[in-house]
C-alpha cells in the first residue's frame, strides 16, 4: 500500500515560497533580539545578515513570479545592502554594534 500526497498547484508552491521568505525575515529579527537581550545592549550578529540574504533571495523569487515591480525593486535593493554589510564584516573582521 502506498500513500500518495495530493499534487500542489504552481500557485500553492509559490505561496509556500513567499511564506518561507517571510519566515527567514522573521528569523533575522529573532536572532537580533536574542543577541541584544543576551548582551543587554543593541547588537546585530552576522546571522542577521545571512537571514536577510536568504529572505531577500526567496522573496525576490516570489516577487519575480508575481511580476510585481515594486516588490522586485525593494528586494533587489535590499540584497545589495545586505551583501555590502557582509563584505564590510569580513573585511573588518567583526560586525559593528548598533549605537
Amino acid at each position: 500500500m502506498t500513500l500518495s500526497l495530493p499534487a500542489l498547484s504552481q500557485e500553492t508552491v509559490w505561496i509556500i515560497i513567499g511564506f518561507a521568505g517571510q519566515a527567514l525575515f522573521f528569523g533575522r529579527f529573532f536572532v537580533q533580539w536574542l543577541a541584544t537581550e543576551k548582551a543587554k545592549r543593541s547588537v546585530i550578529p552576522n546571522a542577521f545578515w545571512y537571514f536577510s540574504i536568504g529572505g531577500g533571495l526567496t522573496l525576490l523569487a516570489y516577487a519575480l513570479y508575481r511580476q510585481d515591480p515594486v516588490f522586485i525593486l525593494g528586494q533587489s535593493t535590499g540584497l545589495l545592502i545586505y551583501l555590502r554589510n557582509l563584505y564590510f564584516i569580513r573585511k573588518n573582521g567583526k560586525p559593528a554594534e548598533a549605537a
